[in-house]
C-alpha cells in the first residue's frame, strides 16, 4: 500500500509517538479489506507502541478504530485513508499516540470542556481537498474529548450508505444522526457551533480591543499581503477574516504563482497564514463583517461591525473580502444544492461515479471540470451560454476528443428539476432556435465565475454595476481612509498574484495616509 519513500516518512513521524495505543480493524474477504489490512500491518510494524487487532466486529467493513490505552477515545475510519486523507491518518496516529496538536491552547481547552453526547459521522472522498480540514478537526476532537465520537466514511467505499442518505456533496457531517454541516469547516468553526455561548464571549473580547492603525477585512492573498506589508511598517495591524485563505482554500492546483512551481490551495492558504503570523499581526478568524461605519470626522476612527455583535475600530481599513462562486439563479438551484447541484468537481465528482452529469460554463474552469468528470462519470453534458467555448484551445481540443462528452453552445439554463428531494435533470433553451430542451441527469456542476462579497458595503462605498468596489490606481475607495484590494475590486484579471500585489499596494497607501493625516 505504501511505497518505500512513504514508509520512511511515516516511520520517522511515528517515532514521535509516546503513548501506547491500539488499532482494531473490522474486515471482510473483500479486496478493499485486504488493502486496509496491509496498510495497518505496515503501520503497526513501525512502532512498538502500536498494537494491531483484526477481529473487530463493526458493521462497516473495512474500517478501523484508534484508541489510546486507558481512555474512552472513539475514532473510526471507515476508509483506506490515502490520497488527500493520508495526512489526516498520520495526524490521527500522532495525536492518539500523545503527540501535541498544533492548535491554539484556548481552542484545546474549549474542546475538552464540551459537555454532551456528540456522535459525528463525516462522509468524504479521497480526492476532496476540502475534506481533510473536517476530518482532522473531528479526529482531534475525538482524541481530546471522550464525549466526542467520530466515524469517517469514504463515500466511494460505502456507496450504498451514501445513496441511502442521499449524500451528493462532501464533506457532509452528521451529528447524532442529523445533518450538522457541509463543506469545509475548521475545528474552530465546529467548536463554535457546539459551544453556544462562544459568540457572545468572542464579541465582547473583540469590542474591547484597542483601535488598530490598519484593519484588514478578509484573509485571502490580498489581505495576507496587506497584513505583511503593514506589519513591517511597525504599525498596529489586525486581520478580521471569515476564513483565512479565502477562496484559495477551494482551489486544487496552483501552478502560476511566480517562484512557486506547483502547490495546492489549502497548502498555499496555510502558508499565507503562517507568513502573517510571523509578524505582530492580530488575526481574528471566523469573523464576518456586517457593516462599515466611516469616521465621523477627518482623522477619526472607522468602525467595522461584525456578525457576532462585536465592533472593531481602526484609523484605516483595507477591504479584501474577495469573491464567491456565482449561482445560475434559476428555479431549483437552491432547492437541490448539495442534492445534485454542486460547485466543486474535485470534491464531489467521485460521488457521481457512473452517473450522468452536466457542467454549466464553457470557460477554462468549466472545460477543465468536464474533462476531469469524464474520467469518473458515465456522461458529461457541457452547456455554454455563448456561441463558442471560451476556454484555451488546448483544453477545448481535449474535451472534444472525449467519447462520453456532449457540448451544447448557445444553451441558456432555465431550471433545475428533481424528484424526492434529489436532482433529476435540467431544462434549457437553445438560443439559436428558441427551442426548449431537457437533459436527464443526476448531477450539475456550476462553473460560471465569481461574484464579489460586497453586499454588506452597499450604500457605504462606491460600487460598480457588477458590485465590485471601485478603486483608483493606489487602492483608494470613495471613503477617506478606506482602501480595497483583490477580487472584490474593479481591478481586472482575478488572479492570486494580482490580488497579492494589490494587497501590498493598499497597505502602502494606508501607511501613506496615516503619515499624512
Amino acid at each position: 500500500m505504501l511505497d518505500d519513500n512513504l514508509k520512511a516518512q511515516l516511520k520517522a513521524y511515528l517515532e514521535r509517538v509516546t503513548l501506547p495505543f491500539e488499532i482494531e480493524a473490522s474486515l471482510s474477504d473483500s479486496e478493499s479489506s485486504r488493502e486496509l489490512q496491509q496498510l495497518l500491518q505496515d503501520i503497526a510494524a513501525m512502532s512498538d507502541k502500536i498494537a494491531l487487532k483484526t477481529d473487530g466486529q463493526d458493521a462497516r467493513r473495512p474500517s478501523f478504530t484508534l484508541k489510546r490505552t486507558g481512555t474512552e477515545q472513539s475514532l473510526r475510519f471507515a476508509a483506506i485513508p490515502l490520497g488527500h486523507e493520508f495526512t489526516s491518518l498520520v495526524l490521527a496516529l500522532l495525536w492518539t499516540g500523545g503527540h501535541p496538536p498544533k492548535v491554539e491552547a484556548d481552542v484545546i481547552e474549549q474542546i475538552k470542556a464540551l459537555d454532551g453526547d456528540f456522535s459525528f459521522e463525516v462522509y468524504m472522498s479521497l480526492s476532496c481537498h476540502n475534506c481533510p480540514d473536517v476530518v482532522q478537526a473531528l479526529s482531534l476532537m475525538s482524541v481530546l474529548n471522550p464525549k466526542v465520537k467520530t466515524v469517517i466514511v469514504d463515500g466511494a467505499l460505502f456507496q450504498d450508505e451514501v445513496n441511502a442518505r442521499e449524500i451528493m456533496a462532501v464533506p457532509s457531517i452528521y451529528l447524532n444522526g442529523a445533518p450538522f454541516g457541509s463543506g469545509r469547516m475548521t475545528v474552530e468553526e465546529i467548536v463554535a457551533k457546539l459551544d453556544t455561548g462562544a459568540a457572545a464571549r468572542d464579541a465582547a473580547k473583540l469590542s474591547a480591543k484597542d483601535a488598530f492603525d490598519v484593519l484588514i477585512v478578509g484573509g485571502g492573498p490580498a489581505g495576507a499581503a496587506a497584513a505583511v506589508y503593514a506589519a513591517r511598517k511597525g504599525i498596529r495591524t489586525g486581520v478580521a477574516a471569515e476564513r483565512f485563505g479565502g477562496q484559495v482554500n477551494d482551489t486544487l492546483a496552483i501552478e502560476n504563482y511566480i517562484s512557486v512551481l506547483e502547490t495546492d490551495g489549502p497548502k498555499f492558504a496555510a502558508a499565507l497564514e503562517q507568513h502573517v503570523k510571523h509578524y505582530d499581526v492580530d488575526i481574528m478568524n471566523l469573523q464576518r463583517a456586517d457593516k462599515l461605519i466611516p469616521a465621523a470626522q477627518p482623522g477619526g476612527l472607522i468602525e467595522v461591525q461584525l456578525a457576532n455583535g462585536g465592533v472593531l475600530k481602526s484609523k484605516t481599513v483595507i477591504l479584501s473580502t474577495g469573491a464567491r462562486w456565482r449561482n445560475v439563479n434559476v428555479p431549483g438551484e437552491q432547492e437541490y444544492k448539495n442534492k445534485g447541484v454542486a460547485y466543486c468537481p474535485h470534491c464531489d465528482g467521485p460521488l457521481f461515479k457512473g452517473k450522468r452529469v452536466a457542467v454549466i460554463g464553457g470557460g477554462n474552469s468549466g472545460v477543465e471540470a468536464a474533462i476531469d468528470l469524464a474520467g469518473i462519470v458515465a456522461h458529461v453534458s457541457l452547456l455554454e451560454f455563448g456561441d463558442a467555448l471560451r476556454a484555451d484551445a488546448v483544453l477545448v481540443k481535449k474535451l472534444q476528443s472525449l467519447p462520453n462528452v456532449s457540448i451544447h453552445t448557445q444553451a441558456q439554463t432555465t431550471e433545475f428539476t428533481g424528484e424526492g428531494g434529489k436532482l433529476n435533470g435540467l431544462n434549457y433553451t437553445d438560443r439559436a432556435s428558441g427551442e426548449a430542451r431537457r437533459i436527464e441527469l443526476e448531477g450539475v456542476f456550476v462553473q460560471i465565475g465569481l461574484v464579489p462579497n460586497t453586499e454588506w458595503l452597499r450604500g457605504t462605498v462606491e460600487l460598480s454595476k457588477f458590485g465590485e468596489i471601485i478603486v483608483d490606481a493606489k487602492g483608494h475607495t470613495s471613503v477617506p481612509g478606506v482602501f480595497a484590494a483583490g477580487d472584490v475590486t474593479t481591478v481586472p484579471y482575478k488572479q492570486i498574484v494580482i490580488a497579492a500585489g494589490d494587497g501590498a499596494k493598499a497597505a502602502l497607501s494606508a501607511f501613506d495616509h496615516l503619515i499624512r493625516n
